[in-house]
């Protein structure tokens, strides 16, 4: 969810499926990408973790280069690019090309020199731009929740309470 003093994304953690399951102290489902950026993921999460990496790549890349942070938007097309051209491979690496689309949606959000921003990636490569939005198995209804709720000029405060 976007408002004007940032971004809060929101995931949510599925319960132990047994009792036998040793407890995770972290969610695998939302990860840093750059200091300014972050990322929330449903889906394969070893697909995103691919995309994700390639993504902390770039920013570090940029960051190096140009002495600057990489801007959200970019960060996004970087990784949709490499969902994009799944069957071919990454330019200039030795990686070989997956031999199937990457199985996960992504919702990136962060704060750059165009602030806040939040972006969704699906499994296709296609990223779109978004005020607020939710993806994964309970979207439908987040989503209607979002559509009921939210207002532009919505505090980081207001917008965490909807997320949770």
């Amino acid at each position: 969810m976007k408002t004007n003093q940032g971004v809060i994304l929101g995931v949510e953690k599925k319960m132990q499926s047994s009792k036998l399951m040793v407890p995770e102290g972290r969610s695998e489902k939302l990860v840093e990408i750059d200091s300014h950026c972050a990322c929330a993921m449903s889906g394969i999460v070893g697909d995103a973790r691919i995309l994700i990496d390639h993504g902390r790549v770039e920013a570090q890349n940029h960051a190096f280069n140009f002495d600057e942070p990489m801007g959200v938007e970019a960060i996004t097309q970087s990784i949709s690019d490499i969902a994009i051209n799944f069957g071919e491979g990454y330019k200039e690496s030795k990686r070989k090309p997956m031999a199937r689309p990457y199985g996960v949606a992504l919702l990136l959000g962060g704060v750059d020199e165009r602030g806040p921003q939040l972006y969704a990636t699906d499994p296709s490569g296609t990223y779109t731009e978004w005020q607020a939005n939710a993806i994964g198995a309970g979207q439908e209804t987040a989503m209607q929740t979002i559509k009921e709720q939210y207002h532009s000029t919505m505090s980081l405060e207001e917008a965490e309470k909807m997320i949770l």
